[in-house]
């Protein structure tokens, strides 16, 4: 079988400087929006399934499993389980136990200011760095207790939806009628912590009126097992406890974000729907007026498939030169960008997995949109094609 050549293909793509530009910026849109909702999802994702370890164990509150901010349990329940459950994680004879507060609170920048920002809080003790490595004081120092002082997460303004010099070193925050003193940023990268804003647990707890509670306990394991804090729990009927792994903890909140998810890529395919449309509108105006150049390319000894092939080519080549300008511009915009959620915030993340889908959708677009045009432009009799104005 005889090819029409590759040249022929790319010649054709000059014939309307209109056509041209107006294909391309319909694959551009199509893959870009398929970048997007990757970005988001695959974001979203990897911060669940990152912030989660599988060598910490979270005790809570008996019912609360689905929701830390909810769970309370006495403070006593770190000092108990560090005495109880030998073979925990250590350094230098310190336990890697965390008793932590979590809550979503209100804050506002002065006392009288109107704007009210919703933050994540953590109140944690030093143990604190210890079960959660992945946080990292990038800037100043930990807060101290008895001092009213925040350590704020690199993605913290964007959850409060500020800009981040409200947050900048020496800066106050209003809580519980005082300011609380902005003395450290960390980053946690790609971690739901990223986001939040920690402070001494003592003063968040007295801020709170919870001076004998907390919200949950965080434990490192290193000779002991999850079945032997599971036991823990179950022994301490007076406790009224529940131990779960850090990461079926945070698998679980990514189930119960996947209907999010599934509304990204709906929304996302109902708009590239619109923009295949407008593409196939624009490739059968551009092949509908070729049926007499197809007529005269099968006498003179091509062959049908070899007309599908090049009219394929052309067609690849557009959605291409569109894939990769979306590509360019989405990670030159979007990557890296932060986008703020219920539960925090989290950064887009436009990895190789991501790019792939995009460009797929742009052959997806290439051959969908080509199919139309093309059959109507074969199945006429060759000298029907020949006699086509």
């Amino acid at each position: 079988m005889s090819l029409l050549p590759f040249e022929y293909a790319v010649r054709n793509l000059g014939r309307s400087p209109l056509r041209l530009v107006a294909a391309v910026l319909g694959s551009t849109l199509v893959v870009g929006l398929v970048l997007a909702a990757g970005g988001f999802v695959r974001g979203m994702q990897r911060s669940l399934a990152v912030t989660g370890s599988p060598d910490n164990v979270i005790l809570l509150g008996a019912g609360s499993e689905e929701s830390i901010e909810r769970s309370q349990i006495g403070s006593q329940v770190a000092g108990l389980v560090t005495a109880s459950v030998p073979g925990l994680r250590q350094q230098f004879g310190v336990p890697y136990v965390s008793p932590e507060v979590h809550m979503a609170l209100v804050l506002k920048t002065d006392r009288d200011a109107t704007k009210e920002l919703p933050a994540v809080l953590r109140g944690v003790t030093a143990s604190a760095f210890l079960v959660h490595p992945q946080v990292r004081i990038v800037q100043g120092r930990a807060p101290r207790a008895g001092y009213y002082e925040m350590l704020v997460g690199r993605l913290a303004a964007t959850r409060l939806g500020v800009a981040p010099e409200t947050l900048a070193l020496g800066r106050t925050l209003w809580f519980d009628n005082r300011p609380w003193t902005i003395v450290g940023r960390f980053e946690a990268p790609q971690t739901v912590m990223d986001a939040e804003i920690w402070c001494p647990l003592i003063d968040l707890q007295i801020a709170t009126r919870r001076e004998t509670t907390v919200s949950c306990v965080i434990v490192t394991l290193d000779q002991a097992t999850f079945e032997d804090v599971a036991a823990f729990a179950a022994r301490r009927l007076d406790l009224e406890l529940v131990a779960v792994r850090e990461s079926d903890y945070y698998a679980g909140l990514s189930r119960f974000y996947r209907p999010v998810r599934a509304l990204v890529w709906g929304t996302v395919v109902l708009i590239a729907l619109g923009g295949v449309f407008g593409g196939l509108n624009t490739m059968y105006a551009a092949f509908a007026s070729r049926i007499r150049e197809v007529g005269t390319l099968q006498t003179i000894g091509f062959s049908r498939t070899a007309l599908v092939i090049s009219f394929l080519q052309e067609s690849l080549l557009l959605t291409a030169i569109g894939a990769l300008l979306a590509t360019v511009v989405v990670l030159a915009m979007l990557s890296g960008a932060a986008v703020r959620i219920s539960m925090g915030a989290f950064e887009l993340r436009i990895d190789a997995p991501v790019v792939l889908t995009g460009f797929g959708a742009g052959l997806l677009l290439a051959i969908v949109g080509v199919a139309p045009p093309l059959w109507r432009c074969l199945r006429l009799p060759i000298v029907e094609s020949l006699r086509s104005a």
